[in-house]
């Protein structure tokens, strides 16, 4: 009998459970080290039973080579559901046996969600998987299981096309125990959902994406505490008790608390900041309290408090008592005088500073964690989540499209996939009968998510920051612009080199240029170049008119501005374009009877371009055609850096502009742009754009309505009613002006706020004449 014991024992292996990789969600495998494949003397592809408080099954495969040494097995949150063991606990692994099955019954995991149709695609996509009685399981999505043996690729093979990744619950088996599907099982699929032995099949932490630091420091914070209360003790520390999760809306805060809820064996109380207002004396009060005591009764348990600024506003700036006397209540339940143990609040809201102050402290919310906007790595996590369970084209590519949705947050990244799949739907529109009500299965078969589509939803989607300041995305490219090379190579080493290139300039130990002033005569294309700037830098793009940020109410300017930097900050990398800079940032101090609002305005984008709160991946572009009106402190390094002229172009520029603007016109053969270009001279662009113009009238008047070409004689024409709108006299003073501009920003002149050490000599004399006399 002890032989056999001893038999038992070497063949089970004890390892503590980690979360598997996003991408490997829903595919019902279990990452081992090679050491547990040889205690259990079995190879990859081989079915595993796994007990942690319930047991589950599971496709044994080797672990990631960073893995190895380490005593873990990655599962991922469905089977750490179905063997009821959290991250960091520990399970049993054990090699098993899976029989065919004659019949599984299948049912909808969620409560809203209605299935019908063929069983035989179910049939397909769960053949020869291991599966168990009472387990949750989701159907595959298009995500491939990286370095998987080939024995084992037919399983994950299933072509299973109609289907998106659905949570489904096994109602049955036959036989019971561990069975797979094979050809011959009877498949069947309940229509309605069926009530789970486990309330686990919501989110779990494979849902949550680009946020993989934070939800390790909330687990810190709120499953330690809930499991291992005795380590506080031990330490003699009161364990914490709060956390703030804050952050711009759409990046995951309430998912987030929902997927610690359904991790953690907790019970979970979600009260909605409006829902708790009651209408009566105290009502607001006794409903707040009667969630703490419940959860007190049934502890370990989680409070989560969503859009706690509309229950917990500054006391200092609300009028009513019922406010009042809530946030008191909810400081007093959260520090009263009754020790509350295996009890955590969560609290989550996008306007921290809306909380009143005496929340925001240890013993009471004693983290806040931001949820900021993901960077490329996370984005590209959140794709893989909402495109699970699509059917996607071959040319599909989460990187690229990850790498073009600056700003993005979760929520925009689950409104960009479902925009996709909607244009997949309207491609397939005309092949459905709408009288039949059902969807021919060929027709799903043929369904599938394109490139395009996802590059047309781009169009529609934009970054829920930007919702107010969007600008559509230029489409102005470099080629689309003429005559001024020069400048265009400024803005390329500038800006396109350290967006793109971040780790090259940190590698140098040199910081990238913060601003650029775009300077020279009108009708040169400065803001033409801004926007291709924007293009081709693969950046956000906000553009501001001065006339915007102005206005007549005492500090609203300054906010203004504030507000469109800390806007670009969340959506970097980002260029911030200012047209007609100079009326926005005059010289302070020139003494015209300026108005007080420009200068606070000046100091204001002094302070935000070079202040303490650094600018990351947020170029400002300044446009003007009166350089020397704009304030010198704004001329220094460290703000605009870089003061680029764009003047009239060359014979070969003009040559250039004119063929980009006649390029869709349909020439004679007799027209000559080089001899054209010879006769423009100072002609900037915009006026080359009227020559051309003006040439395509003259064929209108000349030949009427049914016109087929525009001819040298029509140019001719032209050039005569055309003139240059820049004077020799102008070039002179902006060549004059290049040298002096970096000059005035070294030297800021002695004015009125800058008083010269004679001046003040003067004022004194004249005080002490005027005492005397």
């Amino acid at each position: 009998m002890a032989e056999t014991d001893t038999a038992v024992k070497e063949q089970t292996v004890r390892l503590q459970v980690a979360a598997a990789r996003q991408e490997e969600s829903g595919q019902g495998i279990a990452r081992m080290p090679r050491s547990a494949f040889q205690a259990l003397g079995i190879t990859e592809g081989d079915v595993v039973e796994i007990s942690g408080k319930r047991t589950t099954v599971a496709i044994a495969m080797a672990a990631y080579d960073e893995d190895q040494s380490l005593e873990v097995v990655r599962l991922d949150g469905l089977q750490r559901g179905n063997a009821e063991a959290g991250s960091g606990e520990h399970v049993v692994i054990k090699s098993a046996e899976s029989q065919p099955a004659t019949r599984v019954v299948f049912a909808p995991a969620q409560r809203e969600m209605r299935l019908q149709g063929p069983t035989q695609a179910l049939k397909r996509n769960f053949f020869r998987k291991p599966i168990v009685a009472g387990d949750l399981v989701a159907t595959a999505g298009q995500q491939p299981v990286q370095n998987m043996p080939p024995q084992v690729q037919r399983m994950f093979n299933a072509p299973a096309y109609a289907l998106t990744q659905i949570r489904l619950s096994v109602v049955s088996t036959t036989p019971k125990g561990i069975v797979h599907i094979d050809e011959d099982t009877e498949v069947e699929l309940r229509a309605e959902f069926e009530e789970p032995r486990d309330p686990r099949a919501g989110v779990n932490y494979d849902d949550v994406g680009g946020i993989g630091d934070t939800i390790q420091q909330l687990r810190e914070m709120v499953e330690l505490p809930l499991r291992y209360p005795e380590l506080f003790t031990r330490l003699g520390v009161d364990p914490p008790k709060g956390v703030l999760l804050h952050g711009p809306p759409g990046t995951g805060k309430t998912r987030l608390a929902q997927a610690v809820a359904n991790e953690s064996d907790a019970e979970f109380f979600t009260i909605n900041g409006p829902e708790i207002m009651g209408s009566g004396y105290g009502e607001s009060e006794k409903k707040l309290r009667e969630v703490f005591e419940e959860a007190s009764r049934v502890s370990p348990s989680i409070i989560f408090i969503d859009e706690i600024d509309s229950i917990a506003p500054k006391r200092t700036q609300v009028h009513g008592e019922t406010e009042k006397r809530l946030v008191a209540q909810l400081l007093t339940l959260m520090d009263g005088l009754e020790a509350r143990s295996n009890l955590v609040v969560i609290a989550a809201t996008n306007r921290p500073d809306a909380l009143d102050e005496a929340l925001r402290r240890p013993g009471r919310f004693d983290r806040e964690i931001v949820i900021g906007v993901p960077d490329e790595k996370g984005r590209r996590e959140i794709l893989a989540i909402h495109t699970r369970g699509m059917p996607l084209g071959e040319k599909v590519n989460l990187t690229e499209l990850a790498k073009t949705t600056h700003g993005f947050v979760g929520a925009d990244l689950a409104a960009l996939a479902r925009e996709a799949a909607i244009d997949a739907v309207r491609r397939i529109m005309p092949k459905l009968d709408l009288d039949e009500r059902t969807v021919p299965q060929d027709v799903l078969d043929e369904l599938c998510v394109t490139r395009e589509d996802f590059l047309s939803a781009l169009k529609r989607v934009q970054p829920s920051a930007m919702r107010e300041v969007m600008v559509q995305m230029p489409n102005v490219g470099w080629d689309d612009i003429g005559g001024v090379d020069d400048a265009i190579e400024s803005l390329r080493e500038g800006i396109e080199l350290p967006l793109k290139n971040e780790e090259a300039f940190a590698r140098l130990g040199i910081r990238a240029a913060k601003g650029f002033l775009l300077y020279g005569p009108p009708g040169t294309g400065k803001t033409l170049l801004a926007k291709a700037v924007a293009k081709e830098a693969e950046a956000n793009f906000i553009s501001m008119k001065s006339s915007d940020l102005l206005s007549k109410w005492y500090g609203e300017s300054e906010q203004q501005i504030a507000r469109m930097f800390q806007r670009a900050r969340a959506v970097a990398p980002c260029v911030v374009f200012i047209d007609e800079i100079d009326s926005l940032v005059p010289a302070r101090g020139s003494g015209q009877g300026e108005p007080q609002v420009t200068g606070r305005v000046v100091n204001t984008i002094l302070a935000e371009m070079d202040g303490l709160e650094e600018l990351q991946s947020v170029i400002v572009i300044g446009a003007t055609n009166r350089p020397t009106l704009v304030d010198p402190a704004l001329l220094r390094p460290g703000r605009f850096d870089e003061l680029v002229y764009v003047g009239t172009p060359d014979e070969k520029g003009r040559e250039q502009i004119l063929g980009i603007h006649a390029a869709a016109m349909p020439l004679a053969k007799d027209v000559d742009m080089a001899s054209i270009a010879k006769k423009t001279e100072r002609f900037t662009g915009a006026d080359l754009e009227d020559v051309v113009r003006r040439a395509g009238l003259n064929a209108l008047r000349r030949a009427g309505a049914d016109v087929k070409e525009v001819n040298a004689a029509d140019f001719a024409e032209a050039l005569k009613d055309s003139r240059a709108t820049v004077t020799s006299k102008m070039e002179d003073e902006y060549k004059k002006m290049r040298g002096e501009l970096k000059k005035r920003a070294a030297e800021v002149k002695p004015s009125i706020g800058f008083l010269s050490e004679g001046m003040v000599e003067s004022v004194r004399d004249k005080k002490h004449g005027d005492e005397t006399g």
